[in-house]
């Protein structure tokens, strides 16, 4: 029998909130993004996740909501306790969107639910890392075909391995974590080093046009050529290998599927990422490299993989 039944999945991220009506076979439907609110405390995203459950259920018949959510999800109670870049704490989500729209909601991790919808519908891969580059990091890890979350769903934080202890603080208060050296929010960092270093570079200039220098303001300034942009790229690659190669020296892993919204960037990310993953691998002869690959649905395994896990409970 054909599984008709279709779920909105929610991805809340640093910088925007994803959203998408999804079927069992993981078909986009409708989707629609709004940014986080600067405040991103857990009354203001509520407010704007019900704002697109309306819209969605105003021309969709849906049977249930599924969140990924970045941060640490107490499972499967759905409580959002802690995130390093939004500021909602101790946030019931589970139980404010259930109460507000008379459905069932199941809420993840948000990497975690972008790893189902890799290990469901991308390549069949049993064992998998997948590490997702947006403003943070985030890590899924996919064991014997089962998503690992540890036994309360506090595991895999794979964004705050520390690189080095001697490293810029990161949003979660560390110094040196994976996620202060390899995501969105270490390139906007870098590029604005880089401005500085070169007020009258190309990344200083767009970045004056755009009001700051943000990561986008880097990427803009690759794609027009410029020289110390594509440095700047090639060294965030570098230090996303340095982490992989830590991952997969801990994991024996059919492969390492890199997703978040930088994958985008493809070989400017994955070329120098791969470099270094190869460079920093245990034992290259006698365990093998794990190839390092683009996630097939990108930055839309959140939303995809939150409607997902929504039908798998419902």
């Amino acid at each position: 029998m054909t599984d008709t039944r279709l779920a909105i999945g929610l991805d809340i991220g640093g910088t925007k909130i994803a959203g998408a009506v999804v079927d069992a076979r993981g078909t986009v439907v409708a989707e629609h993004v709004e940014p986080t609110p600067e405040e991103s405390s857990g009354e203001a995203v509520t407010a704007v996740l019900l704002s697109m459950i309306e819209r969605f259920r105003s021309d969709h018949s849906v049977s249930t909501i599924g969140v990924g959510a970045a941060g640490i999800v107490s499972w499967p109670v759905g409580i959002m306790l802690w995130a390093p870049n939004n500021a909602y704490r101790d946030w019931p989500v589970r139980e404010q969107l259930e109460k507000a729209t008379s459905l069932p909601v199941i809420v993840d991790n948000d990497a975690n639910v972008a790893a189902l919808a890799e290990a469901r519908l991308g390549e069949p891969y049993r064992n998998m890392v997948l590490v997702t580059v947006g403003t943070g990091i985030g890590g899924g890890l996919v064991l014997d075909g089962r998503i690992y979350r540890g036994p309360t769903g506090l595991g895999a934080e794979l964004g705050h391995i520390i690189l080095n202890p001697d490293g810029p603080r990161c949003g979660c208060g560390n110094h040196g974590c994976f996620e202060a050296y390899a995501s969105g929010t270490a390139l906007t960092r870098m590029g604005r080093d880089a401005a500085a270093d070169d007020p009258g570079g190309l990344i200083a200039r767009l970045g004056a046009e755009d009001g700051e220098v943000t990561g986008h303001t880097v990427v803009k300034a690759v794609q027009q050529g410029d020289e110390i942009a594509k440095a700047v790229f090639a060294r965030l690659g570098r230090w996303l290998g340095v982490g992989i190669a830590s991952l997969a020296n801990i994991f024996e892993v059919d492969a390492v599927v890199v997703g978040g919204g930088l994958v985008e960037t493809g070989e400017l990310l994955l070329a120098p990422a791969r470099a270094a993953a190869r460079e920093f691998a245990y034992a290259p002869t006698a365990r093998g490299i794990a190839p390092v690959v683009p996630a097939t649905f990108g930055g839309d395994a959140g939303k995809i993989g939150a409607a997902l896990l929504a039908l798998e409970h419902v």
